[in-house]
Protein backbone atom coordinates (compact mmCIF):
# COMPACT_ATOMS: atom_id res chain seq x y z
CA UNK A 1 0.00 0.00 0.00
CA UNK A 2 1.40 3.56 -1.08
CA UNK A 3 1.96 5.97 1.77
CA UNK A 4 -0.64 8.30 -0.40
CA UNK A 5 -3.29 5.67 0.14
CA UNK A 6 -1.88 5.07 3.44
CA UNK A 7 -2.79 8.77 4.44
CA UNK A 8 -5.93 9.12 2.74
CA UNK A 9 -7.24 6.37 4.66
CA UNK A 10 -5.98 6.62 7.94
CA UNK A 11 -5.34 9.43 10.28
CA UNK A 12 -1.47 9.25 10.50
CA UNK A 13 -1.70 11.82 6.96
CA UNK A 14 -2.47 14.62 9.83
CA UNK A 15 0.74 13.38 11.77
CA UNK A 16 2.81 13.10 9.05
CA UNK A 17 2.12 15.92 7.05
CA UNK A 18 2.26 18.20 10.41
CA UNK A 19 6.26 19.15 10.61
CA UNK A 20 5.45 20.68 6.97
CA UNK A 21 2.23 22.65 7.67
CA UNK A 22 4.55 23.79 10.55
CA UNK A 23 7.62 24.82 8.54
CA UNK A 24 5.28 26.99 6.80
CA UNK A 25 3.85 29.11 9.07
CA UNK A 26 4.51 32.82 10.19
CA UNK A 27 7.38 33.62 12.51
CA UNK A 28 5.37 35.28 15.07
CA UNK A 29 7.07 34.62 18.75
CA UNK A 30 7.00 31.04 20.43
CA UNK A 31 6.11 32.34 23.80
CA UNK A 32 2.39 33.16 23.93
CA UNK A 33 2.95 35.57 26.66
CA UNK A 34 5.53 37.89 25.18
CA UNK A 35 3.16 37.68 22.05
CA UNK A 36 0.44 39.28 24.19
CA UNK A 37 2.95 41.74 25.87
CA UNK A 38 4.19 43.00 22.80
CA UNK A 39 0.67 43.55 21.62
CA UNK A 40 0.63 46.13 24.61
CA UNK A 41 -2.45 43.43 25.91
CA UNK A 42 -2.92 42.15 29.51
CA UNK A 43 -2.45 38.60 30.07
CA UNK A 44 -3.35 36.32 32.31
CA UNK A 45 -2.41 33.36 34.82
CA UNK A 46 -1.99 31.43 38.09
CA UNK A 47 0.98 30.36 40.07
CA UNK A 48 1.00 26.90 41.03
CA UNK A 49 3.46 23.93 42.44
CA UNK A 50 1.20 20.83 41.39
CA UNK A 51 3.06 19.16 38.45
CA UNK A 52 1.37 16.16 38.10
CA UNK A 53 0.41 15.08 34.40
CA UNK A 54 -3.69 15.87 34.81
CA UNK A 55 -2.78 19.21 35.97
CA UNK A 56 -0.67 19.75 33.13
CA UNK A 57 -3.21 18.61 30.76
CA UNK A 58 -6.01 20.22 32.36
CA UNK A 59 -3.86 23.88 32.45
CA UNK A 60 -2.73 23.54 28.44
CA UNK A 61 -6.44 24.10 27.85
CA UNK A 62 -7.07 26.31 30.52
CA UNK A 63 -7.34 29.32 28.59
CA UNK A 64 -4.66 31.10 30.88
CA UNK A 65 -2.11 32.77 29.06
CA UNK A 66 0.74 31.71 31.37
CA UNK A 67 1.84 29.33 34.50
CA UNK A 68 4.43 30.51 37.17
CA UNK A 69 5.21 26.84 37.94
CA UNK A 70 6.43 27.27 41.64
CA UNK A 71 9.72 25.91 42.75
CA UNK A 72 10.63 28.49 45.36
CA UNK A 73 7.78 27.23 47.68
CA UNK A 74 7.01 24.04 45.55
CA UNK A 75 10.13 21.53 45.33
CA UNK A 76 13.11 22.07 43.02
CA UNK A 77 13.11 19.09 40.45
CA UNK A 78 14.20 19.41 37.00
CA UNK A 79 13.14 16.16 36.58
CA UNK A 80 9.44 16.79 37.61
CA UNK A 81 9.74 20.25 35.76
CA UNK A 82 10.81 18.46 32.41
CA UNK A 83 7.59 15.61 32.82
CA UNK A 84 5.41 18.51 33.18
CA UNK A 85 5.80 20.90 30.56
CA UNK A 86 6.08 17.37 28.17
CA UNK A 87 2.50 16.90 29.40
CA UNK A 88 1.46 20.79 29.02
CA UNK A 89 2.94 20.10 25.26
CA UNK A 90 -0.81 19.43 23.76
CA UNK A 91 0.00 18.50 20.34
CA UNK A 92 -3.83 18.25 18.75
CA UNK A 93 -3.58 22.11 19.91
CA UNK A 94 -0.42 22.49 17.73
CA UNK A 95 -1.52 21.34 14.78
CA UNK A 96 -4.79 23.02 14.60
CA UNK A 97 -2.57 26.18 14.94
CA UNK A 98 -0.09 25.10 12.44
CA UNK A 99 2.74 26.88 14.58
CA UNK A 100 4.27 25.41 17.42
CA UNK A 101 3.47 28.18 20.16
CA UNK A 102 2.10 26.74 22.93
CA UNK A 103 -1.19 27.95 23.91
CA UNK A 104 -0.01 28.52 27.84
CA UNK A 105 3.91 29.60 28.18
CA UNK A 106 5.11 28.14 31.32
CA UNK A 107 7.11 30.25 33.46
CA UNK A 108 9.36 28.92 36.37
CA UNK A 109 9.70 30.70 39.38
CA UNK A 110 13.34 29.69 40.95
CA UNK A 111 14.16 28.90 44.89
CA UNK A 112 17.01 31.23 45.13
CA UNK A 113 16.62 35.17 46.23
CA UNK A 114 18.02 37.91 44.08
CA UNK A 115 21.29 38.07 46.65
CA UNK A 116 21.71 34.26 46.02
CA UNK A 117 22.26 34.07 42.70
CA UNK A 118 22.83 30.51 41.28
CA UNK A 119 23.64 30.81 37.45
CA UNK A 120 22.94 26.52 38.02
CA UNK A 121 19.43 26.50 38.84
CA UNK A 122 18.71 29.06 36.18
CA UNK A 123 20.58 26.86 33.48
CA UNK A 124 18.90 23.99 34.07
CA UNK A 125 15.48 25.66 34.58
CA UNK A 126 15.81 26.29 31.43
CA UNK A 127 17.52 23.53 29.46
CA UNK A 128 13.78 21.73 30.60
CA UNK A 129 12.30 24.13 28.01
CA UNK A 130 11.01 26.60 30.26
CA UNK A 131 9.87 29.62 28.70
CA UNK A 132 10.97 32.36 31.38
CA UNK A 133 12.11 32.79 34.93
CA UNK A 134 10.85 34.72 37.55
CA UNK A 135 13.59 35.72 40.15
CA UNK A 136 12.59 36.58 43.77
CA UNK A 137 13.49 38.98 45.93
CA UNK A 138 15.40 40.91 43.70
CA UNK A 139 16.85 44.43 45.74
CA UNK A 140 19.27 45.77 43.31
CA UNK A 141 20.53 46.62 39.74
CA UNK A 142 23.54 44.12 40.35
CA UNK A 143 21.00 41.52 41.28
CA UNK A 144 18.41 42.08 38.23
CA UNK A 145 21.61 41.95 36.31
CA UNK A 146 22.84 38.65 37.25
CA UNK A 147 19.56 37.55 37.04
CA UNK A 148 19.59 38.49 33.03
CA UNK A 149 23.08 37.25 32.52
CA UNK A 150 22.29 33.80 33.92
CA UNK A 151 19.63 33.68 31.12
CA UNK A 152 21.18 34.38 28.19
CA UNK A 153 23.62 32.95 26.04
CA UNK A 154 26.91 34.37 25.31
CA UNK A 155 25.67 36.02 21.87
CA UNK A 156 27.29 36.21 18.45
CA UNK A 157 29.96 38.84 18.20
CA UNK A 158 27.76 39.97 14.85
CA UNK A 159 24.86 40.84 17.03
CA UNK A 160 23.59 43.65 18.05
CA UNK A 161 23.02 43.18 21.41
CA UNK A 162 25.73 41.20 22.49
CA UNK A 163 25.34 43.37 26.28
CA UNK A 164 24.99 42.03 28.72
CA UNK A 165 27.13 39.37 28.48
CA UNK A 166 25.26 35.88 29.14
CA UNK A 167 26.71 33.56 31.43
CA UNK A 168 24.24 30.80 30.29
CA UNK A 169 25.92 27.10 29.12
CA UNK A 170 24.65 25.42 25.82
CA UNK A 171 23.14 22.50 25.99
CA UNK A 172 19.91 23.17 24.27
CA UNK A 173 18.85 19.26 23.49
CA UNK A 174 15.88 19.07 25.83
CA UNK A 175 14.63 22.32 25.53
CA UNK A 176 14.58 22.65 21.41
CA UNK A 177 13.18 19.63 21.90
CA UNK A 178 10.21 21.01 23.95
CA UNK A 179 9.80 24.61 21.80
CA UNK A 180 9.60 22.11 18.76
CA UNK A 181 12.36 23.66 16.76
CA UNK A 182 16.27 22.43 16.18
CA UNK A 183 18.95 23.42 18.13
CA UNK A 184 20.90 26.30 16.44
CA UNK A 185 17.28 28.11 16.33
CA UNK A 186 16.81 27.43 19.80
CA UNK A 187 20.11 29.19 20.06
CA UNK A 188 18.77 32.29 18.27
CA UNK A 189 15.44 32.36 19.68
CA UNK A 190 16.05 31.82 23.46
CA UNK A 191 16.99 35.18 24.43
CA UNK A 192 15.63 37.55 26.62
CA UNK A 193 12.84 39.96 25.62
CA UNK A 194 12.79 43.03 24.96
CA UNK A 195 15.95 43.11 25.10
CA UNK A 196 16.34 40.90 21.58
CA UNK A 197 13.17 41.66 19.99
CA UNK A 198 12.23 38.18 18.43
CA UNK A 199 13.73 36.47 22.04
CA UNK A 200 11.12 34.36 23.55
CA UNK A 201 13.06 33.91 27.12
CA UNK A 202 11.14 36.39 30.04
CA UNK A 203 13.10 37.48 32.72
CA UNK A 204 10.44 38.09 35.79
CA UNK A 205 11.66 40.29 38.65
CA UNK A 206 9.55 39.92 41.47
CA UNK A 207 9.95 43.28 43.79
CA UNK A 208 9.01 42.19 47.66
CA UNK A 209 11.11 44.60 49.80
CA UNK A 210 11.46 48.04 50.35
CA UNK A 211 14.89 47.96 49.50
CA UNK A 212 13.70 46.70 45.74
CA UNK A 213 11.10 49.19 46.03
CA UNK A 214 13.46 52.54 47.22
CA UNK A 215 16.01 51.46 44.22
CA UNK A 216 12.74 50.13 41.38
CA UNK A 217 14.40 53.04 39.19
CA UNK A 218 18.13 51.19 38.66
CA UNK A 219 15.96 47.53 38.92
CA UNK A 220 13.81 48.74 35.77
CA UNK A 221 16.07 49.99 33.70
CA UNK A 222 18.40 47.59 33.67
CA UNK A 223 19.02 45.41 30.05
CA UNK A 224 17.07 42.53 29.55
CA UNK A 225 14.33 43.10 32.42
CA UNK A 226 10.91 41.70 31.05
CA UNK A 227 8.55 41.81 33.46
CA UNK A 228 8.29 43.50 37.17
CA UNK A 229 6.41 41.21 39.84
CA UNK A 230 5.01 42.66 42.92
CA UNK A 231 4.89 40.56 45.62
CA UNK A 232 2.48 42.01 47.95
CA UNK A 233 3.00 39.22 50.86
CA UNK A 234 6.05 39.34 50.98
CA UNK A 235 6.77 42.76 50.32
CA UNK A 236 3.97 43.19 53.72
CA UNK A 237 6.33 41.06 55.22
CA UNK A 238 9.41 42.59 54.53
CA UNK A 239 7.56 45.87 55.70
CA UNK A 240 6.54 45.12 59.15
CA UNK A 241 2.96 44.16 58.51
CA UNK A 242 2.76 40.64 58.84
CA UNK A 243 0.08 38.95 56.90
CA UNK A 244 -1.58 42.56 56.04
CA UNK A 245 -0.41 43.33 52.17
CA UNK A 246 -3.81 45.76 52.10
CA UNK A 247 -2.01 48.20 54.99
CA UNK A 248 -2.04 51.58 53.52
CA UNK A 249 1.90 51.75 53.46
CA UNK A 250 1.86 48.38 51.80
CA UNK A 251 -0.50 49.76 48.59
CA UNK A 252 1.92 52.82 48.44
CA UNK A 253 4.81 50.92 48.05
CA UNK A 254 2.85 49.12 45.25
CA UNK A 255 1.85 52.17 43.12
CA UNK A 256 5.25 53.48 43.42
CA UNK A 257 6.89 50.50 41.69
CA UNK A 258 3.78 50.38 39.28
CA UNK A 259 4.33 54.03 38.65
CA UNK A 260 7.76 53.40 37.45
CA UNK A 261 6.57 50.62 35.67
CA UNK A 262 4.33 52.92 33.35
CA UNK A 263 7.11 55.11 33.40
CA UNK A 264 9.46 53.14 31.24
CA UNK A 265 7.00 50.94 29.93
CA UNK A 266 7.46 47.91 31.55
CA UNK A 267 5.04 45.29 31.88
CA UNK A 268 4.00 45.43 35.54
CA UNK A 269 2.64 42.29 37.21
CA UNK A 270 0.50 40.94 40.61
CA UNK A 271 -1.39 38.47 42.20
CA UNK A 272 -5.18 39.09 41.99
CA UNK A 273 -8.65 37.64 42.69
CA UNK A 274 -11.97 37.81 41.47
CA UNK A 275 -12.44 40.78 44.09
CA UNK A 276 -9.07 42.92 42.84
CA UNK A 277 -8.41 42.04 39.01
CA UNK A 278 -10.11 44.30 37.17
CA UNK A 279 -8.94 47.30 39.75
CA UNK A 280 -5.40 46.60 39.04
CA UNK A 281 -5.83 46.08 35.17
CA UNK A 282 -7.55 49.33 35.58
CA UNK A 283 -4.81 50.95 37.42
CA UNK A 284 -2.18 49.66 34.81
CA UNK A 285 -1.05 46.15 35.55
CA UNK A 286 -0.82 44.50 32.46
CA UNK A 287 0.33 40.67 33.65
CA UNK A 288 -2.12 39.16 36.67
CA UNK A 289 -2.35 35.90 38.64
CA UNK A 290 -6.03 34.83 39.20
CA UNK A 291 -5.49 31.88 41.23
CA UNK A 292 -3.18 29.55 42.79
CA UNK A 293 -2.51 25.66 43.37
CA UNK A 294 -6.05 24.86 42.92
CA UNK A 295 -6.24 25.17 39.50
CA UNK A 296 -9.37 26.44 37.46
CA UNK A 297 -11.53 26.88 40.47
CA UNK A 298 -15.09 28.78 40.42
CA UNK A 299 -13.00 31.60 41.59
CA UNK A 300 -9.79 31.41 39.37
CA UNK A 301 -12.57 30.91 36.12
CA UNK A 302 -14.75 33.65 37.68
CA UNK A 303 -11.70 36.50 37.76
CA UNK A 304 -10.29 35.30 34.16
CA UNK A 305 -13.78 36.68 33.14
CA UNK A 306 -14.03 39.46 34.84
CA UNK A 307 -10.41 40.30 33.54
CA UNK A 308 -10.21 39.58 30.23
CA UNK A 309 -14.32 41.51 29.78
CA UNK A 310 -12.22 44.15 31.15
CA UNK A 311 -9.72 44.54 28.61
CA UNK A 312 -12.30 43.30 25.62
CA UNK A 313 -10.94 39.67 25.20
Amino acid sequence: MSFRLLCSITSLCTLFSAPALLNAQDDRPLSHVIELLDQDQAVFGIISSDRSLTNARSLSRSGLDFIIIDMEHGAFSPETLRVFLLGMTDKQQIVAAGHPQMAVTPIVRVPQNGAEMMTSIVKQTLDMGAFGVMFPMVDDREQALSAVTSMRYPRPLASNVREPIGRRGRSPSIASWLWGIGGGEYFEKADTWPLASDGNLLAVIQIESPRGVQNIEEIITTPGVGVIFVGPSDLATQMGYGDNPGAPEVEEAIQTVLASCLRYDVPCAITTGAGSVEERLEQGFRMVTVGGDGGITAGTARALELGQNAVGR
